[in-house]
């Protein structure tokens, strides 16, 4: 396999974990899977996140400073912020079209909803007094939730990303804001930090296909009833079209925007696609999805220092995409009708729950809640809906993730196109510098 271009590595061991997991099921070796090879996974995922705080922190104080003139901090990041909610109203919209238009609420029987409710009711009990606890206290809590009284305290948890974000930028303006002679020692600090992790996500990456087959047969062997996707299948398959389409969105924006081949995009990107779809995390795939966009894309590491960070934050186009498809769902199986302009209020509900929301597994059921509440949807109903989705949550929240790094790649090329900002891509291998070291 030395030969096999990662993406290939990635994919056979997908489709060998999904195998041997189904044969791990048959055969009663659920316990074994367990407790000897999904550890290799969470290790893979924990290797992972142990590098996104360091990488955001440095790579974004690094691509502030290699702007060089404040305007430009300036105009970057308006454009990014800008494109970043333009995709996720278009996400959301188009999550609205395909419920409407399939209406996957009216297939669900009394008897499925009695199951799950009986399976899962408490559990969702649990989200929604989550969910509780953090939604904001006022329009303006966001602005205060994103400023850290503690940046040591903010940097120990990965959930607090836009925190990290905020002291990065604040940092990053400071230092170029600063005599030029008296920063250069930190900003070459910074520069070679930024080097140094970007190397531990190549030699990270040597685990990829065996962490994808340990997760992937770890899920199967978990799943314990899979008559229930059969019975939302229509669900399913209403989430699956949106994303589909969304994909193609952002491939016809790469060919009429950027004049490139769609399948040069997916193509440079898909390691980053298929760890997405493995771990179930944006901050988790983040280190994968800058080096890709850099090294593959050929886009200037200041751009993507910047842009794909905040894009793991604040930029959730298939998960917002499947929150109106799940919202409008379960008030279609709950018998609880949504007016036209209740379905608007979604578009910008699930636009503002996505800023700032956790990048990682299971943050969707949250912000869900908050999307729910809205709508004025009563709690018992709400705990019933949750319960009804619980079952293919995670699986959807595998294919949503792949969307939420693609629009973030996207997002980065258009930003370094709009800049001038794109180079040729060069590839770096894990021997680069051998020759240097020897």
């Amino acid at each position: 396999m030395g030969k096999l271009a990662l993406h290939w590595k990635i994919l056979i061991g997908m489709v060998a974990g999904i195998i041997f997991g189904i044969m791990a099921s048959q055969l009663g070796w659920q316990e074994i899977v367990k407790d000897w090879i999904k550890p290799f996974g969470t290790i893979f995922i924990n290797m992972l996140k142990l590098i996104a705080i360091p990488l955001i922190l440095v790579s974004l104080i690094k691509g502030i400073v290699d702007l060089h003139d404040i305007s430009k901090f300036k105009t970057m990041g308006i454009r990014t912020f800008v494109l970043y909610i333009a995709t996720t109203v278009i996400a959301v919209s188009i999550g609205l079209i395909m419920v409407n238009i399939i209406k996957p609420g009216d297939s669900v029987s009394a008897e499925t909803i009695q199951q799950l409710t009986i399976a899962n009711g408490e559990t969702m009990k649990e989200k929604i007094q989550t969910a509780a606890v953090s939604q904001p206290s006022g329009p303006l809590q966001f602005l205060v939730d994103m400023v850290p009284d503690n940046f040591f305290k903010a940097a120990s948890v990965n959930t607090n990303m836009l925190q990290v974000i905020f002291f990065a930028i604040f940092f990053g303006i400071a230092l170029l804001l600063v005599d030029k002679q008296i920063g250069k020692p930190v900003t070459d600090f910074f520069t070679g930090a930024n080097e140094v992790i970007m190397k531990m996500v190549d030699m990270i990456m040597l685990m990829a296909p065996l962490a994808v087959f340990a997760l992937l047969s770890a899920l199967i062997t978990e799943i314990t009833n899979p008559d229930l996707f059969v019975a939302l299948g229509w669900y399913v398959v209403t989430v699956l079209i949106g994303l589909v389409l969304m994909a193609g969105f952002y491939g016809l924006v790469v060919a009429l925007y950027l004049k490139k081949s769609p399948v040069f995009f997916y193509k440079s990107i898909a390691p980053a696609q298929l760890l997405a779809f493995s771990t179930s995390s944006s901050a988790a795939t983040l280190p994968v999805t800058m080096e890709r966009v850099e090294e593959h894309l050929g886009v200037d590491k200041e751009v993507t220092s910047f842009v794909c960070p905040l894009g793991a934050t604040v930029n959730m186009d298939g998960t917002s995409l499947y929150q109106a498809v799940a919202a409008v769902f379960i008030c279609e199986a709950m018998h609880f009708d949504l007016s036209f302009s209740a379905q608007l209020s979604i578009i910008i509900t699930a636009t503002l729950a996505s800023i700032g929301s956790a990048a990682v597994p299971g943050a969707g059921l949250i912000m869900l809640v908050v999307v729910l509440e809205s709508l004025g949807l009563p709690a018992e109903s709400m705990a019933i809906g949750l319960a009804l989705i619980f079952a293919v949550d995670r699986p959807l929240d595998m294919c949503r993730t792949i969307i939420n790094i693609t629009g973030d790649c996207m997002v980065a090329l258009v930003i370094g196109k709009s800049l001038g900002k794109l180079h040729t891509p060069k590839p770096k291998n894990l021997g680069d510098n051998y020759p240097e070291v020897a």
